[in-house]
């Protein structure tokens, strides 16, 4: 009996980590790249009970300790990346001068929440150079328009349909752009940030819809308006900040794409997973919530604030311009597959790399 019963967790596990091996159920991919951390607790809880309850002398049994063991070795390549025992990606920044830092807060509402105080009473205490809402709508906009003596310089575009999107900035803001690039009613923000000590930093807002039975059968929305600001940020001497809900969780592949396109840094790696969805359910959390850079910049800090009733968590992350510094910083290289990759999903919606504002510093 408890042969039978590990038996079909190992099953269930095996099952879980080829699923998404094959071609044929991609749907499947976009569900089992999020739970990877929960896929790998349970692998290392059925090892366990394999390691109590079986008799390891038995040639059947060593078979399932293999099948489960190899699962979750699987898993944990995905999310090794994410703790604290694997190397930075970006280094810790060493003393640069205040003018030449940018601390950014982003931060899903969930538009139905009314705890706008709880949200304002962070930013007053973090005091972010810039502040980004998601889902944010004209009841939202009506209370962190409170917060214009400080933060004078904005873009807003409040929607009923859990897209709206805000971003407040006490400092400069140029060149800006609000635009729709994949779906009429999904709104992105683009702009050029002026720093304390005048340099410019170009900044892309995103929150493209997840695929979900709710909002998308596929993906193809959403990969396409990641890969097309992907492109249109790579190789470029203008320092870069794409941040928002990107609706994907860090490890997934078409996250990992937009980095191996674009060039740009994840200051989780190292670090920590900085999971900040659901903010209500502790063992259902996942990283929804990202800021890539280029690497011009090195990380003075990365926080994930406390929760005021919405589903995500805010994140705090604060930049340091440090170009002689970050110079060596690597991240992910795109082969030749993977730009071949990149221009499929682009192709696949009607849209194009030269759709996406560009801010000219």
């Amino acid at each position: 009996m408890r042969f039978t019963i590990i038996a079909v967790l190992v099953g269930l596990i095996l099952l879980a980590t080829l699923l998404p091996l094959s071609r044929r159920t991609e749907w499947m991919i976009r569900d089992l790249d999020f739970p990877r951390l929960q896929i790998a607790f349970v692998a290392l809880a059925t090892l366990v009970a394999e390691l109590i309850l079986l008799d390891l002398e038995e040639p059947s049994s060593i078979g399932l300790v293999i099948v489960t063991v190899a699962c979750l070795l699987y898993q944990a390549w995905w999310i090794f990346p994410y703790t604290r025992i694997y190397p930075n990606e970006v280094k810790a920044a060493l003393g640069v001068d205040e003018a030449e830092r940018l601390r950014i807060l982003t931060s899903n509402v969930l538009a139905p929440n009314r705890n706008a105080d709880g949200l304002i009473a962070l930013i007053r205490e973090h005091q972010p150079d810039i502040f980004v809402t998601l889902e944010s709508d004209d009841w939202w906009q009506a209370r962190l328009d409170t917060l214009e003596a400080d933060y004078p310089y904005s873009l807003k575009c409040p929607l009923d349909n859990l897209y709206g999107m805000h971003v407040y900035s006490r400092l400069p803001l140029e060149d800006t752009a609000l635009q729709f690039l994949v779906e009429d009613d999904i709104p992105s923000m683009h702009a050029l940030v002026v720093l304390e000590s005048g340099r410019k930093v170009r900044m892309h807002f995103l929150h493209p819809a997840p695929p979900s039975p709710t909002e998308h059968d596929e993906s193809t929305q959403r990969d396409a308006e990641l890969l097309v600001v992907a492109k249109s940020v790579a190789g470029l001497e203008t320092p870069v900040v794409v941040a928002g809900d990107l609706n994907d969780v860090a490890w997934s592949v078409t996250t990992r794409l937009f980095r191996k396109i674009s060039g740009l840094l994840d200051p989780r790696i190292g670090r920590g997973m900085y999971n900040t969805f659901h903010a209500g359910i502790p063992f259902l959390r996942w990283p929804l919530d990202h800021l890539f850079h280029s690497k011009h910049f090195t990380l003075s800090f990365i926080r994930r604030l406390p929760k005021f009733g919405s589903d995500h968590f805010p994140m705090l992350v604060e930049l340091a311009y440090d170009r002689r510094h970050g110079a060596d910083q690597e991240g992910l290289q795109a082969d030749a597959d993977d730009h071949a990759l990149a221009r499929e999903k682009i192709a696949a919606e009607p849209v194009k790399v030269s759709d996406v504002h560009e801010p000219q510093a």
